[in-house]
């Protein structure tokens, strides 16, 4: 049994001619253990595709199914329920609450299913220590670096123990190296525990870490393609070499380049003194 089933799935905002059409009859199987990348320009439709997948948001029309449950026909109390026992969200901008600390904010779902707080703060600090930033569990989120502070979501949404977790853009607001980290993280997570990971990009080269990636446009899936580990997906290669990339020895080819196309000019004769003095004395005889 799948664990994710769309069928002709279709979200819709507005009403009239003010319609958007947000998702256009999605079909979409996601097995369980898949770490899928979806991928697409700026409103193609992956963020509300992730809300929908994570309960945040109801399809339109079409059919969700859920481990085998439909969720048109899930009451709200139900749906947050399996939300919070289910799935596991990261976000590109990690959504910690500035007031709490590190433990506190990753043991908040722990409280919501109102575990006692000796043994919630226990359970979090445990997470903690294997996404490595135990040593920060007592600091304030804007005490951390943004790699840091993208863990501590990260160890937030495992804290549940969750058969999904839905990371949209979790490497939007960190450089390189953050990027690795958190992406070598859910890969552990994805192979140790055989956890479902669906992760929205617009990198191509975050392609490697996933099993398979999906592209989208104009709120429709019109790519699904299967990737070995380690490699760029084919389309998203496609893409990523497509871009210019400058570095300095391009710099250098490009003035080498302007020079060759500006023609050559004689030299200009500058005068010398000696020269300037004849001048001077035909001038005086004219």
């Amino acid at each position: 049994m799948a664990l994710i089933k769309l069928e002709d799935v279709s979200k819709l905002y507005g009403f009239g001619d003010a319609t958007t059409v947000a998702l256009d009859e999605v079909n979409l199987v996601i097995e369980k253990g898949e770490f899928i990348a979806v991928m697409g320009p700026s409103g193609s439709g992956k963020s509300t595709l992730m809300n929908v997948i994570g309960l945040l948001d109801r399809p339109s029309n079409g059919r969700y199914m859920l481990e085998g449950r439909s969720v048109a026909r899930l009451r709200a109390d139900q749906a947050a329920k399996l939300r919070r026992d289910l799935i596991g969200f990261i976000f590109q901008s990690f959504n910690l609450l500035n007031r709490l600390t590190v433990l506190e904010n990753v043991a908040l779902p722990l409280a919501y299913k109102g575990m006692p707080v000796a043994k919630r703060n226990k359970q979090a600090s445990a997470i903690l220590e294997r996404v490595g930033i135990q040593s920060r569990e007592y600091f304030y989120p804007n005490q951390l670096s943004g790699g840091q502070a993208q863990c501590a979501a990260i160890a937030r949404a495992l804290v549940n123990s969750p058969k999904l977790i839905i990371a949209d853009e979790p490497t939007g607001n960190l450089d390189s190296a953050g990027s690795r980290l958190v992406m070598e993280l859910l890969s552990e997570i994805h192979l140790s525990a055989n956890t479902t990971i669906i992760f929205v990009t617009h990198n191509p080269e975050l392609t490697r870490y996933a099993s398979r990636v999906v592209y989208m446009h104009d709120g429709a899936i019109i790519h699904d393609e299967k990737t070995a580990f380690g490699s760029v997906a084919l389309r998203a290669r496609q893409v990523l070499y497509t871009l210019p990339v400058k570095t300095v020895e391009d710099d250098l080819a490009g003035v080498s380049a302007l020079m060759k196309a500006i023609p050559s000019k004689p030299p200009i004769r500058r005068k010398t003194r000696k020269h300037r003095k004849v001048s001077d004395k035909n001038k005086v005889a004219r």
